[in-house]
């Protein structure tokens, strides 16, 4: 069963593209700043064979109406774990591309029952190279080696977003400290990027798999940022293979906050 709906949260729209594979384990997929779940497509039906899975845009990005603030990572947390709720996705494994791995780190801290892992993507922000200008710098090295279709995908979405809603959310998303709010991880955490990520590096991807209490860090070789579109297969196995370890949770549901 597929389904395409807003759901709205402390006042702000969400979309939710959801593919319900009966009895299955569940997957909630994230999009990063100035995206939308058009680039987690192909990861999306990778997934939905075994899996039922959401992919969730946030307030102000794939076309949906802008939040009249810029929300922190923790109030935006706040925010989607009430989309979960609705959309009973707990005990899922939450995964997030770029800004997208803070929004999903920060969920799993506030809200355990609602994350079985969590999977992060290229993540940002590198904390040496944690400035609006080094990270625009990273994204246009990164824009040059990606193919063209990537790049028509996610520059159609960032016109949607606008350059001020978009540097409105870099700014929380340049002081976000991922580093430290993994060690408050309950969950396993998987982080993946593409071998040629210039955004994610090596050692920034490998400093965060090291500070979960239970951390793995996936490489794809030859592939850049967005290597969940270019790579939906490889991506795809590391996330199963990732479930195949972890047991279903028997934790008793939280309330949303």
């Amino acid at each position: 069963m597929h389904s395409d709906r807003r759901i709205l949260s402390r006042g702000r729209a969400f979309r939710a593209i959801s593919s319900v594979l009966p009895d299955a384990p569940v997957v909630v997929l994230l999009h990063g700043i100035g995206a939308s779940h058009r680039y987690l497509s192909h990861l999306h039906a990778e997934l939905t064979r075994t899996c039922t899975v959401h992919s969730v845009d946030l307030p102000g990005f794939g076309g949906l109406p802008k939040s009249a603030q810029a929300p922190d990572v923790p109030d935006m947390a706040g925010a989607l774990a009430r989309v979960l709720d609705r959309l009973g996705a707990r005990d899922a494994v939450v995964v997030g591309h770029s800004m997208g791995a803070q929004w999903v780190v920060e969920t799993a801290v506030q809200r355990p029952d609602l994350a079985r892992a969590v999977v992060a993507i290229g993540p940002v922000s590198d904390r040496e190279h944690r400035s609006l200008r080094a990270q625009g710098a990273a994204l246009a090295l990164d824009i040059l080696g990606e193919p063209p279709r990537v790049n028509t995908v996610v520059f159609a979405d960032y016109l949607r977003c606008g350059p001020v809603y978009f540097l409105r959310e870099a700014r929380p998303m340049i002081r976000y400290p991922i580093e430290d709010r993994i060690r408050e991880l309950a969950a396993p955490l998987l982080v993946i990027r593409g071998g040629d990520d210039p955004i994610a590096g090596p050692a920034w991807c490998a400093l965060l798999s090291e500070r979960a209490v239970r951390g793995t860090l996936v490489e794809v070789p030859g592939h850049r940022h967005v290597v969940q579109h270019t790579a939906p297969r490889e991506v795809a196995a590391a996330v199963r293979t990732l479930m195949s370890t972890i047991p279903a949770a028997s934790t008793p549901p939280r309330s949303a906050r």
